[in-house]
């Protein structure tokens, strides 16, 4: 393709870096930029090792680059607050990966159809990313009136931004799986795995169902796995158990290994969900460029 839409990152931390490996091997992405707050940041530093224009200048260095269409903010709830009014009013379009919520929640597989058009998108959080698509299959055939998830991570990947938003984790989360994943009532609990080594990311879904049918269950919920697995590669789908109006589903996420280890499926399910939607939304503005 030789076109590409120009895209920066804000937030050269360990999620904004992984995030550059993915973009810098998209067709459809021009990585152009990634801006920070701090000059010593060892991300900037890789940044410009990979040929990529890096700036301790934060959203006024994206806001100075009139050619970048797309940005990611890879920061915190708190500084994409401040961060997104500032984008949207110098027409940029924001890929939120904080719990920051001030655009409509978005899950590739399930609903980012719907909010192409939107200025600002929502990633919700690595839980809400790997289990609201395990609710929305099963509510898609079957009338799901509770949902509960538990999100269990390697502690040794949850860095000092995630550990910030633990509270908008939780809040954000049960929001969006209701929201998104269609049932009336929903409840998010993360747990931090001190183990050593580090484990594996797993989360486990538990659905309340009524007229729904097993097989038409679990059939969805192996073919909602397999969409998820185009684009996130180490995502697998460990248990769909249907006991009476119990529906128990059990995933796990092994990391890409582009930046961060491979136990650290919670930040690759965000950077891959990222990537993923900046793919599509970076064909849109080509082919209306192209009109």
């Amino acid at each position: 393709m030789s076109e590409r839409a120009p895209a920066a990152i804000l937030g050269p931390g360990n999620i904004g870096t992984d995030l550059m490996m993915k973009l810098l091997r998209s067709e459809r992405l021009s990585l152009e930029l990634m801006a920070g707050i701090d000059p010593a940041s060892p991300g900037l530093a890789r940044a410009a090792a990979h040929g990529v224009a890096a700036s301790p200048d934060g959203v006024e260095a994206i806001l100075a680059r009139d050619d970048v269409r797309i940005v990611f903010d890879a920061t915190s709830a708190r500084a994409h607050h401040a961060n997104a009014p500032v984008l949207e009013e110098a027409g940029k379009v924001v890929v939120d990966l904080t719990p920051a919520a001030r655009g409509p929640y978005v899950v590739p597989t399930v609903n980012l159809d719907e909010h192409l058009g939107e200025p600002n998108v929502n990633l919700i959080t690595c839980g809400g990313q790997a289990t609201i698509p395990m609710v929305h299959a099963v509510a898609r055939v079957a009338t799901v009136s509770y949902a509960e998830i538990v999100a269990t991570i390697a502690s040794a990947s949850a860095g000092p931004g995630t550990r910030q938003n633990i509270d908008e984790f939780t809040q954000t989360t049960a929001r969006a799986i209701e929201r998104v994943g269609g049932v009336p009532d929903a409840k998010a609990i993360i747990i931090l795995n001190p183990a050593s080594p580090p484990l594996l990311m797993r989360d486990t879904v538990f659905a309340r169902v009524s007229d729904g049918d097993a097989d038409a269950i679990r059939e969805s919920v192996r073919a909602m796995a397999a969409d998820i697995a185009a684009y996130v590669p180490g995502y697998r789908l460990l248990l769909c158990d249907v006991v009476d109006d119990i529906v128990t589903v059990m995933v796990e996420i092994e990391g890409a290994g582009d930046f961060l280890p491979t136990y650290a499926g919670n930040l690759d399910i965000m950077t891959a969900a990222a990537a993923q939607v900046g793919e599509r939304l970076a064909a849109r503005i080509l082919a209306g460029a192209a009109a």
